[in-house]
């Protein structure tokens, strides 16, 4: 029986690492050198797939012959692109920003090896209730969500602040769609329940 392939996350988000590690694969994390600045004019779903496919490319050149998978999230809604706030004024006003509106979570994901690559994508969109500024300040309070693109965390108390979330896979918008991620590492030939 030949060995079980080898898996390798291209991330530092411990988010990433702990949905991953709901697949019960042992995989080891590499941190993954690459310029995230979106292009000038670059639409959200390609930014999140440069990214992806570049994390996978940069870390798999260093690991020949293991798997490596990479994954990016791109926020936006009509008007703006979200990021990772980094500070409380900065979630304040991008929950203000989103106060009332949709906002389209583009999450891509590649898997790659040596001269092979596997590409996917999931778009969840999230309607926000329209927010008074104490019901940000209540929630930034309690859960900052600082490195949370969009300033909210809806595996926590941050589902609070919505009326719907659209999605077809509901780790996508954690940041690494499993259902996708899955059907690539089957495809990759790992053994997946």
């Amino acid at each position: 029986m030949p060995p079980a392939p080898t898996l390798c996350l291209a991330s530092t988000s411990r988010y990433r690492a702990e949905l991953l590690a709901r697949l019960g694969l042992p995989f080891e994390l590499a941190a993954p050198a690459v310029d995230e600045a979106p292009l000038p004019g670059e639409p959200a779903p390609a930014l999140a797939a440069r990214l992806a496919r570049a994390k996978v490319q940069v870390v798999a050149r260093a690991r020949p012959g293991v798997w490596v998978l990479g994954s990016d999230q791109a926020a936006s809604t009509a008007a703006l692109r979200l990021e990772k706030p980094g500070t409380l004024p900065r979630a304040r006003l991008q929950l203000q920003a989103m106060s009332g509106q949709r906002v389209q979570f583009h999450t891509a994901y590649a898997l790659g090896r040596d001269d092979v690559l596997l590409q996917g994508a999931d778009c969840t969109t999230v309607h926000l209730r329209t927010l008074s500024d104490a019901e940000i300040d209540r929630y930034l309070a309690r859960e900052p969500a600082l490195d949370c693109a969009g300033s909210f965390k809806c595996e926590g108390l941050g589902i609070t602040l919505f009326d719907a979330i659209e999605t077809r896979d509901p780790t996508a918008l954690i940041g690494l769609p499993l259902i996708g991620v899955a059907a690539l590492l089957r495809q990759a030939g790992f053994s997946l329940p």
